[in-house]
C-alpha cells in the first residue's frame, strides 16, 4: 500500500487503541477486547516492521479495499481459512441484499414522467447508485457511481443513498443538495474515495435542472434530435469546497432523458469498446419508443456486442420520459 495509506490506517489504529484501552480499564476481565487490543498492537509492530498488508501465507499484497475497510486483515483472499470464508459470504449476502432494496420502484410512473432502469453487478455488490424520488411538483432522480469495488463501495453508495433521500426531503435547492451531500461525503469517506454522478429535478411542465459530477454525458433525445450534457463539476467527495453547476433542458412530450455508468461504454467485445458513439447512435435509433423499450434496445445491443466476452464492471441504465 502506499505510504499515506499506511499513515493514515497507523492513525486510525492508534485512535481506536486509546478508546480500547479506555474501555478495558472499566472491563478487565473482558477476553475478546483484550484479544482486540492485541491484534490492534500486532498489526501496529507489523507497521513499524514493514510488513504489513502482506498475507502472512503467501506475502503477497491483501486486497487493499479490504485493509481499508477493516485495517486487521491478516490474509489475502486466496488464503482464508473457511470459518472466514463464510463470515465473508454472510457479510456480501447481507450487503447484496441492503443493495437490492434500496433500489427504487421499478416503472415508476409520476407527474407526466414514465421511468426504467437496468441494474446488475458484476458481482455479489456494486458501487452503482440509482434512485428515484416523486414529489410534490416533479421527480427527483439520480445515478452515479463509487470509486472502488466490493463491499467498501458498496456501503459509500448506501451512505450517498441515505444522504440524498434524506436532503431531497428538506426540500433544497438541488444546487444546496449536491453542496451538502459533497460536504458530508468528502468528511466521512476516506481519503481516494469519491463519486461521479448525475442528478436532477423533472419537474411537471418539463423543465429539467440536471447536476454532472465528473460524470459520463447524459443523453437528451427526441424530436429535437440528440443533446449530450456533460460533466460541469468534480465528483462528489473529491474536495470540500468543490462548486456544482446545473444545466437546464426543456423536454417535450417523447422526449427521454437517458443515464448509464461506465460499465456500459467500456463494455468490450474480443476486440472493441462500447464506446459512446455507439450508445448514441442506439439511443437516436430508439427515440420514440417508451422509457422500458429503449432500456430494453440497449442491453440487448450490448449483449450482441460483447458476445461471451465477461463483463468487467457494474452496469446501471436509467430512462426517464416524458409522456405528458
Amino acid at each position: 500500500m502506499a505510504s499515506l495509506e499506511i499513515t493514515f490506517l497507523q492513525n486510525e489504529l492508534e485512535e481506536r487503541r486509546n478508546k480500547l484501552e479506555t474501555v478495558l480499564a472499566q472491563a478487565p476481565r473482558n477476553s475478546s477486547l483484550a484479544a482486540l487490543l492485541q491484534q490492534v498492537d500486532s498489526a501496529l509492530e507489523r507497521m513499524k516492521k514493514g510488513s504489513y498488508g502482506l498475507c502472512e501465507v503467501c506475502q503477497e499484497p491483501v486486497e487493499a479495499n479490504r485493509l481499508m475497510a477493516d485495517p486487521l486483515v491478516r490474509y489475502c483472499l486466496d488464503h482464508l481459512n473457511q470459518a472466514q470464508r463464510d463470515a465473508l459470504q454472510r457479510d456480501l449476502d447481507l450487503a447484496s441484499e441492503v443493495q437490492r432494496k434500496l433500489l427504487p420502484q421499478a416503472n415508476l410512473r409520476v407527474s407526466g414522467w414514465e421511468t426504467s432502469y437496468y441494474y446488475a453487478a458484476v458481482g455479489p455488490v456494486s458501487g452503482d447508485y440509482c434512485d428515484l424520488i416523486p414529489s410534490d411538483n416533479g421527480l427527483f432522480f439520480v445515478l452515479g457511481d463509487v470509486s472502488g469495488k466490493g463491499v467498501a463501495a458498496s456501503m459509500l453508495m448506501t451512505q450517498l443513498h441515505a444522504l440524498f433521500r434524506s436532503l431531497t426531503a428538506m426540500a433544497l435547492p438541488l444546487t444546496a443538495i449536491v453542496s451538502q451531500a459533497n460536504r458530508v461525503f468528502c468528511e466521512s469517506a476516506l481519503a481516494g474515495q469519491y463519486a461521479t454522478l448525475v442528478c436532477g429535478r423533472a419537474m411537471h411542465n418539463g423543465r429539467v435542472e440536471v447536476h454532472n459530477a465528473g460524470h459520463w454525458p447524459a443523453i437528451l433525445v427526441g424530436d429535437g434530435g440528440v443533446r449530450r450534457i456533460e460533466s460541469s463539476g468534480l465528483p462528489v467527495g473529491m474536495f470540500l469546497e468543490g462548486e456544482f453547476c446545473a444545466t437546464y433542458v426543456e423536454l417535450n412530450v417523447g422526449d427521454t432523458l437517458f443515464l448509464y455508468t461506465d460499465g456500459l461504454p467500456e463494455t468490450r467485445s474480443s476486440s472493441d469498446e462500447y464506446g459512446a458513439d455507439r450508445l448514441t447512435h442506439l439511443v437516436r435509433d430508439h427515440a420514440d419508443r417508451s422509457a422500458a423499450e429503449l432500456i430494453a434496445a440497449c442491453v440487448h445491443d450490448l449483449r450482441t456486442f460483447s458476445g461471451d466476452t465477461p463483463r468487467l464492471d457494474d452496469l446501471t441504465l436509467l430512462a426517464i420520459r416524458r409522456t405528458l
